[in-house]
C-alpha cells in the first residue's frame, strides 16, 4: 500500500499573514514580505508534521493509493480523513494494461475517523494477480485555511511558530512536539482497537 499526494498544498492556501501576526511581526514596512518564504515553508513542515500524526489531509488535494491487493474485500480503508470524493479506481494488470471500474460498482463510506471505499455488490472487484489498484481520491477539511476547524488551525499556528522560534536548534529529540499542539491533536489521533493496538 503506497500513498502518494498528487497534488501539494498551493501556496496561496498557506496562512503567511496569520502566521505573522501569530509571532507578532511588525508591518508597515518597505521589505514586509522578506520572511515569507521562510515562514511559508515552517508553514508546510507543520502541516505535514499534523497530518501525520492525524492521519488528516488539512488543506484539500488529490491522493492516489496504490495496493496489490484489497486488506478486506468489503471495504478498503483509504488511510486518511476526511475525503470528500473518490475521483476513480482502475486495475492494471502486470502488463500495465489499465480498466477503469465504473464508478456504478463502488461508493465512498465517509467515517470520522477515515473514510472506505465499498463494493455496491458483495465485494471490491478483484486486483489483477501481479497487478495493482490505483484509487485517486481528493481529502481535506476546504480549499483554504480558513476551512480548518479552529483547534486544528491553532496547532498548525503553534507549530509554526515553535519550528520558526527553534530554526537553529538540532539538540531537541526526534518526534518533539510542543504540549500544547499535542493536546490539541489528542482528539484527532487515530483510534486503534484490537490486540495489534
Amino acid at each position: 500500500m503506497m500513498l502518494t499526494e498528487e497534488t501539494p498544498v498551493p501556496e496561496a492556501a498557506l496562512p503567511v499573514d496569520a502566521l505573522k501576526r501569530h509571532l507578532r511581526m511588525g508591518s508597515g514596512f518597505a521589505e514586509d514580505d522578506l520572511q515569507d518564504a521562510v515562514l511559508a515553508s515552517f508553514l508546510r513542515a507543520a502541516l505535514t508534521a499534523i497530518e501525520g500524526r492525524t492521519a488528516r489531509a488539512l488543506i484539500a488535494r488529490r491522493f492516489l493509493l496504490t495496493l496489490s491487493a484489497w486488506r478486506r474485500a468489503e471495504g478498503q480503508a483509504l488511510g486518511l480523513a476526511p475525503v470528500t470524493a473518490i475521483e476513480s479506481l482502475t486495475l492494471i494488470d502486470r502488463t500495465g494494461a489499465a480498466e477503469l471500474v465504473p464508478a456504478t460498482r463502488y461508493r465512498l463510506d465517509r467515517d470520522g475517523q477515515g473514510a472506505r471505499v465499498c463494493p455496491l455488490g458483495p465485494e471490491l472487484p478483484a486486483v489483477p494477480e501481479g497487478g495493482s489498484a490505483e484509487l485517486r481520491f481528493t481529502a481535506g477539511y476546504g480549499a483554504d485555511f480558513d476551512a480548518l476547524p479552529p483547534d486544528l488551525a491553532q496547532a498548525v499556528l503553534m507549530l509554526a511558530t515553535h519550528f520558526y522560534d527553534h530554526r537553529t536548534d538540532t539538540a531537541l529529540p526526534a518526534g518533539c512536539m510542543p504540549f500544547g499542539v499535542s493536546s490539541l491533536l489528542a482528539r484527532y489521533r487515530p483510534v486503534r482497537l484490537g490486540f495489534s493496538a
